[in-house]
């Protein structure tokens, strides 16, 4: 669901407004980077909402996160569609996809925050992630492989046709969410500790919440994940966006090879089960060097099809396609797998839970960066002098097309999107492989991290920390351990337990 939506905003969107919305690419990129904004400032407002809906009659009776899921499932179905009708211009396009953007994160937001109230366990939680991200995989496949399939049918509604099923397969997932899935029970000990946090005004509420997202950038697990997410997930989003131009526009090839390409990410199914299982015995710092590194060279491998332009060009693009979407797949699977361990580590530091606080916090920065990064892509081909279908003056590549056909660019253009779908993703997972090098949550930390909270939740006392428990809480937190679980004080003269080890 998350990963078909984000890949149709990444692969499709600028795409699908710039060859058929009767826009200009610069105009496509304002849309998606105005929308992005005010949904990332609204997925703020969700997050905690979602954390406090508990209170409430309809929290009480659907769950304070199924809730949100019920009331989005219907709403997909009637607006989603709206998105995809042709040549509507600027304005409809903007408002429509304003829509669409807040019913998601309507949704998506408590989505996120499942794995973590379903279970405390570490490989528990993991297979269940994994499981999400499986099927967000087969999204990410059938995003492309439907319209890829249906343009093969000259079909003139065929963007159409892909946005109805795309409606009554993402409200079909929400609703089996909401059937299949729990939240944790409310029990008067949870109770108790949740409604120990004082009810007050929404103008203070909205100050104080404000301070909780701040205050999620003092745990340091917290800070490396979101770098390592935002810098990969922006990366590869920048590929997705500019692959299609590429295909079409830089090494002349169609538009249902390009949307193919992107379909190659079903190789994303076998692969994330291969992840899941090295998410377990290896952790998250394996499964980020092996991505990464994949992702480089196909990059690496990319540049020079495109300096070379040899005859096989795309007999060679299918296979290094083939082989970024395995490394793609387990870049997207692996901050996904990471993100339910992350509110432990808060909880040691803040003794409470607030995992639809750091999930707004992570969506926010996804929605920001992502859309800043389509409107750098929009602008960089409106700056290289890209040519919409229809422009004045302009030569269409296919002389048999009749309706929004794509147009003959200037080398200029061609060595701008040919940039932008290398060099851009480059630079982006390049940093973002450096700063993962640096994680320290995984299953053994997370561990020693769980047991310790445990024992501190049983009455146990900070005094008798062990040396090893010491280490992993300070490593995680970024604190040292006298910070943690506040409210119960530490004896300065006090002497950690030792483990022997």
């Amino acid at each position: 669901m998350g990963g078909g939506w984000n890949t149709i905003i990444s692969g499709l969107m600028l795409y699908f407004f710039t060859t058929y919305g009767d826009v200009s690419a610069v105009q496509a990129g304002t849309i998606l980077f105005i929308a992005r904004i005010v949904d990332a400032v609204v997925s703020l407002i969700i997050g905690p909402l979602t954390d406090n809906f508990y209170r409430t009659r309809l929290g009480k009776k659907f769950g304070r996160r199924h809730f949100f899921l019920l009331i989005g499932a219907p709403l997909l179905l009637v607006v989603f569609p709206l998105l995809w009708i042709s040549h509507q211009g600027f304005w409809y396009y903007l408002l429509v996809y304003l829509a669409v953007e807040m019913i998601m994160a309507m949704i998506l937001i408590p989505w996120e925050t499942l794995p973590t109230e379903m279970t405390d366990d570490y490989t528990l939680r993991t297979k269940l992630s994994s499981t999400r991200m499986f099927l967000s995989a087969t999204g990410t496949f059938l995003v492309f492989f439907i319209p890829a399939q249906i343009k093969e049918t000259n079909s003139p509604h065929a963007y159409l046709i892909t946005g109805l099923i795309f409606s009554v397969l993402f409200a079909g997932a929400v609703i089996t969410t909401y059937f299949t899935t729990w939240e944790r029970k409310l029990t008067p000990e949870f109770l108790a500790e949740l409604d120990a946090q004082p009810k007050v005004p929404v103008g203070k509420l909205v100050v104080d919440n404000l301070k909780d997202f701040g205050s999620t950038f003092k745990n340091s697990s917290f800070r490396k994940h979101l770098a390592i997410y935002l810098f990969s997930f922006t990366g590869k989003d920048i590929f997705a966006t500019a692959l299609t131009f590429f295909v079409v526009y830089a090494v002349n090839g169609s538009e249902s090879f390009g949307l193919t390409l992107q379909a190659l990410s079903i190789i994303g199914l076998p692969t994330t089960v291969l992840a899941a299982f090295l998410m377990i015995r290896k952790g998250p710092r394996y499964l980020f060097a092996m991505s990464y590194s994949v992702i480089i060279a196909c990059l690496l491998a990319l540049g020079a099809i495109y300096l070379l332009q040899p005859s096989s060009t795309m007999v060679l693009l299918v296979i290094v396609g083939l082989a970024y979407q395995a490394g793609r797949s387990v870049l997207e699977f692996t901050p996904w797998n990471v993100f339910p361990f992350i509110p432990d580590v808060d909880r040691i530091m803040t003794r409470q839970d607030r995992a639809g606080i750091y999930a707004a916090v992570m969506t926010f920065g996804r929605k920001s960066t992502g859309a800043v990064a389509t409107l750098l892509v929009s602008w960089l081909l409106g700056l290289s002098g890209f040519l919409k279908p229809g422009s004045e003056g302009g030569v269409q590549l296919d002389a048999s097309c009749i309706d929004s056909c794509p147009l003959v660019q200037s080398s200029g253009t061609q060595h701008t999107i040919a940039l932008v779908v290398i060099v851009g993703p480059l630079i982006l997972i390049a940093i973002a492989f450096a700063i993962s090098r640096f994680m320290y949550l995984d299953p053994k930390s997370h561990a020693v991290l769980r047991t310790e909270i445990d024992r501190l939740e049983a009455g146990g006392s900070k005094d008798e920390v062990t040396s090893e428990a010491r280490v992993v809480v300070e490593k995680l937190t970024g604190h040292p351990y006298e910070s943690a679980w506040p409210g119960d004080a530490i004896s300065p003269t006090a002497t950690p337990v030792s483990t022997g080890g």
